[in-house]
């Protein structure tokens, strides 16, 4: 049995637990970052990010050395005067999602469509190369 207990040496033990014995893609790290689903076919990957309450105006997408970055950023403010107070609130989220794209993907025909809070990705894949028929025999030595 272990004579020390955190809970004996630091006062904020579940805070502690919480915040460094959880991976960081548990439910505490986690939070922010918005579902994603993928999809293959023949043609084309389809990557659907479930984002509601955001406009598309609020997200940006890049591809830099073989990766495809989602991103987004919101802020809300609101503020109401009455005669003996003011309120303000303020409220901001962002998130950011990196993919290794495979080589396949044609990088420049990328298509982003966002609605009823999804953004929906389609990325096409290039034709396939003609592959060589040429039969070879291999010596065994």
């Amino acid at each position: 049995m272990n004579a020390l207990q955190k809970s004996n040496l630091f006062p904020f033990a579940p805070l502690y637990s919480d915040l460094f014995e959880n991976n960081f893609t548990g439910s505490k790290f986690a939070s922010n970052l918005p579902a994603v689903n993928i999809k293959e076919n023949e043609k084309e990957f389809k990557v659907e990010v479930a984002a509601p309450g955001l406009k598309k105006d609020d997200f940006k997408i890049t591809t830099e050395d073989g990766l495809i970055n989602i991103s987004a950023e919101h802020e809300e403010k609101k503020e109401e005067k009455e005669e003996d107070y003011t309120m303000k609130e303020y409220n901001y989220n962002s998130f950011s999602r990196s993919f290794a794209l495979p080589d396949n993907v044609k990088e420049d025909d990328i298509k982003a469509k966002y609605e009823d809070g999804i953004l929906k990705l389609i990325l096409p894949k290039k034709a396939e190369m003609a592959k060589d028929s040429k039969k070879k025999m291999i010596k065994i030595t």
